[in-house]
C-alpha cells in the first residue's frame, strides 16, 4: 500500500494549499493510523484528525503510533466507524475498508462539512467487474462488465452509488480523482448542497447508450447505472507532484504522467489493439504508437490510459479508431 499512500499524499498537497489551516480529517478505518498519519505529516492540510478503529489489538498500536506522532490535535475512538465521531463536521473523510465501503458511507456522507472531500476504496472487485453479478446489483444497484473492461466498468458503478446516495441526502458529489490500481479501485469526490451544484446524477446512466462515442462494450447490457462524466479534475491533476516523502517516487511518478496525459481525453472507457485485432480479424496488433499518432493527425485526442499498459482512450467515434486500426502494419 506505499504507492497508494503515496499517491495519497500527493492529491492532499494538491487540493489544499501549502500552510496550516483549520481543517479536520476523519479515517474511519484507521486500523494503525499509517495512512492518516502520514497525511497529518507530509501535508499541511490539517489542524485536527481522527482516528477510528474496531479492532481491540490493530487499536492499540493505533493509539502508540498517535502518540509517539507527537502531533496535537490527533484523536483516537475505539468502536464502530458507522456512527460520526462526536457528529463533527470534517473536511476530509477517507474510507478505507477491507471489502465494500458500502455500510459506511451513510456516517460518511453524514460527516462531511460543506467543500469537505471524501475519499473511498473498494476492494471487492469480484462483485464489482461481475463475476458475483448478482451481488452487485444488490450491493451497489447496477449490473457489472465481464472482462477486460470490468474493472473501470466497477469503478464508475460505485461513483454512480456515491453521488446517488448523496443525491437522496440533497447532496452534492462529484468525483474529482478517481483510479485503478492492483485489486481496488479509489476515488476522490467533492461535497456541496446539492442546490448550489450542477445535478450530477445526469450523467449516470448505460455506457451503452453513448453508441459510436465509446468502445464497444463487452457482453450484452443493459450495464450499470454508472458514472459517465469524467473521472479527473484537470486543474487537481495539473498540481499533482511526487510529494519529496514518497516512499515509491519512481513508480508514483510514472503514475501521475499517464494520468495527465489521459486527463486530456477523459470519456468512458478504452481500447486496446490487442482486442481491435480481434475484432476486426486482423493478422497482429495495430502498434500502439503508430496507431495513436494516426489517430491524432486526424484531428483526434488519443492518450494512454493508467487502467492497462496498452489501453489508450480517444476523442474519435468508434467506427473511425477501427479504421485507423485497419490502416496500420507493424514494422518489420
Amino acid at each position: 500500500m506505499q504507492f497508494d499512500r503515496d499517491l495519497n499524499v500527493a492529491v492532499v498537497r494538491a487540493l489544499y494549499p501549502p500552510g496550516p489551516g483549520t481543517r479536520r480529517g476523519w479515517e474511519m478505518l484507521a486500523a494503525t493510523g499509517v495512512r492518516g498519519l502520514r497525511l497529518v505529516e507530509e501535508t499541511d492540510a490539517f489542524a485536527g484528525f481522527d482516528f477510528t478503529e474496531q479492532n481491540p489489538a490493530a487499536f492499540a498500536v493505533l493509539e502508540r503510533n498517535v502518540h509517539e506522532s507527537g502531533h496535537a490535535g490527533l484523536g483516537t475512538h475505539l468502536g464502530d466507524a458507522k456512527g460520526p465521531v462526536e457528529l463533527r463536521a470534517f473536511d476530509y473523510v477517507d474510507v478505507d475498508p477491507f471489502g465494500t465501503p458500502v455500510p459506511y458511507l451513510d456516517a460518511a456522507l453524514r460527516a462531511l462539512a460543506p467543500v469537505g472531500v471524501l475519499a473511498v476504496t473498494a476492494t471487492d472487485m469480484p462483485v464489482l467487474t461481475g463475476v458475483a453479478h448478482g451481488v452487485c446489483e444488490r450491493r451497489y444497484g447496477g449490473r457489472p462488465i465481464r472482462g477486460a473492461q470490468g474493472p473501470e466498468g466497477g469503478l464508475r458503478i460505485l461513483i454512480a452509488y456515491l453521488v446517488r446516495s448523496a443525491a437522496n441526502r440533497s447532496l452534492g458529489l462529484a468525483p474529482i480523482f478517481g483510479y485503478l490500481h492492483d485489486h481496488y479501485v479509489r476515488v476522490f469526490l467533492r461535497f456541496s448542497p446539492l442546490d448550489s451544484h450542477p445535478d450530477e446524477t445526469s450523467q449516470i446512466g448505460d455506457p451503452t447508450v453513448l453508441g459510436d462515442a465509446v468502445p464497444k462494450i463487452a457482453g450484452s447490457g443493459p450495464f450499470g447505472p454508472m458514472w459517465l462524466g469524467p473521472l479527473f479534475d484537470p486543474e487537481l491533476v495539473a498540481r499533482l507532484e511526487v510529494p519529496p516523502t514518497s516512499a515509491r517516487p519512481e513508480e508514483l511518478r510514472r503514475f501521475l504522467e499517464r494520468i495527465r496525459e489521459e486527463s486530456s481525453v477523459d470519456r468512458p472507457f478504452y481500447y486496446e489493439p490487442n482486442t481491435l485485432a480481434s475484432t476486426l480479424h486482423l493478422p497482429e496488433p495495430p502498434p500502439l504508437a503508430a496507431l495513436l499518432d494516426a489517430l491524432r493527425a486526424k484531428g483526434f485526442i488519443a492518450a494512454r490510459s493508467h487502467v492497462r499498459p496498452s489501453a489508450f482512450r480517444t476523442t474519435a467515434p468508434r467506427p473511425v479508431v477501427e479504421t485507423t486500426a485497419q490502416q496500420q502494419r507493424p514494422n518489420r
